[in-house]
């Protein structure tokens, strides 16, 4: 059990696993009052030794992030992507490559979002020690059993990765992982620019005005959740920030009367900035305004046949041993049930057209149909 808290340790630790084909990494973090993630503990494991790394103990991490940017070292990890997001805002660069055994659970057939215990359990035959799941990792100092629990989530790990990639070289699924490892390695998306915030607002309807004034409150919100380094809602609430948005408020007395809003926020310096953010949108010229995005109605008389397209898609996620929901959304089956090539969903697109998508088109279009034979549903030829 190895605790490093001084930056020469560190520095021996990352010197004897550097040049590792891959090492396993994890972190502990809190963030439940800040913006940012504080970062508490990270867990590295390389081919012979593991240690837990002490970031409150005011180390120098850059030997860790040298080894974490080297291309020839594989960074496997389970569930990525919130310690890449922290990983890209203290390094400011993503690590690289990456191995998410999550994911690559799924593409092999694990179910959706499998729980690293469980694949901890099926691979490597032990049972782990939860206890410490909910600890505060922020306080020091650290208990052995916290430590121990901590160097589970990667000791471990490294048996998984070895199952799971040999599994995917068997089965000839590699360029499936990468095809899903895309977007959590693309550094778009982990950036949190203030002019962005908006799209992650759960919203319905709304015209042009109203979303442009959405926009600058919403990126108002952001840098103030990031210079004062507190949750966005500890701001301004998500259902505030919608209802301001949908009504315009161009007065204290206005915006006093938004629902859940005290008037104190109303009549405080932050209120007077809400004013100005929504100034900012209705000085937008009617020209410039962003477009709504139209959602495509299904129509009711496809139900029929997307529900059939749904049993397909359970028979050829089963077929293939892949996670259904990884395949496509019940939601996107529906779409190509409506509109059929020209749909536009992720299931038909790369190998999940291959899976699925190919399959779908042909029962839909009456070219296959589904029948049951010795009890067992099976695809025929129609004509």
């Amino acid at each position: 059990m190895t605790l490093i808290t001084d930056n020469e340790e560190l520095a021996a630790f990352c010197r004897r696993i550097a040049g590792s084909p891959a090492i396993t990494v994890d972190t502990e973090f809190m963030r439940e009052r800040t913006f940012w993630p504080k970062l508490c503990l990270v867990q590295v494991a390389g081919p012979d030794e593991a240690a837990a790394i002490d970031p409150l103990a005011d180390l120098d991490l850059a030997p860790l992030f040298e080894i974490l940017a080297d291309p020839a070292t594989l960074k496997v990890f389970h569930a990525a992507r919130q310690d890449l997001e922290i990983f890209f805002q203290l390094m400011g660069k993503l690590p690289a490559p990456v191995f998410d055994t999550q994911v690559a659970a799924m593409v092999c057939g694990f179910g959706d979002q499998v729980g690293y215990e469980t694949l901890v359990a099926k691979f490597a035959k032990v049972r782990l020690d939860k206890g410490s799941r909910f600890t505060d990792w922020s306080l020091r100092p650290l208990s052995r059993r916290q430590i121990e629990y901590a160097l589970s989530d990667v000791v471990h790990l490294r048996k998984v990765y070895e199952r799971l990639h040999a599994k995917l070289e068997a089965t000839g699924r590699e360029p499936w992982l990468l095809e899903e490892m895309a977007i959590l390695t693309d550094p778009a998306t982990y950036a949190l620019e203030p002019e962005l915030a908006w799209k992650r607002l759960k919203i319905r309807g709304g015209n042009g005005r109203f979303l442009v004034v959405l926009k600058e409150l919403a990126a108002w919100r952001e840098r103030q959740a990031q210079a004062r380094d507190v949750p966005r809602n500890r701001i301004l609430r998500d259902e505030a920030l919608v209802e301001i948005a949908h009504h315009t408020p161009t007065e204290t007395e206005a915006l006093a009367r938004t629902r859940g809003l005290p008037r104190s926020f109303a009549e405080s310096a932050a209120g007077a900035e809400v004013l100005a953010a929504v100034a900012r949108g209705l000085a937008v010229p009617e020209s410039n305004l962003p477009k709504p995005e139209v959602k495509r109605e299904v129509p009711k008389r496809v139900a029929a046949t997307a529900e059939l397209l749904k049993v397909l898609l359970k028979m050829k996620a089963d077929e293939h041993d892949v996670a259904q929901r990884l395949v496509s959304s019940a939601a996107d089956v529906e779409v190509i049930a409506a509109f059929g090539e020209d749909a536009g969903v992720q299931a038909l697109t790369g190998w999940r057209r291959q899976v699925f998508g190919d399959v779908a088109l042909a029962v839909r279009e009456g070219r296959l149909a589904l029948a049951l034979k010795d009890g067992r549903l099976t695809l025929v030829t129609v004509g």
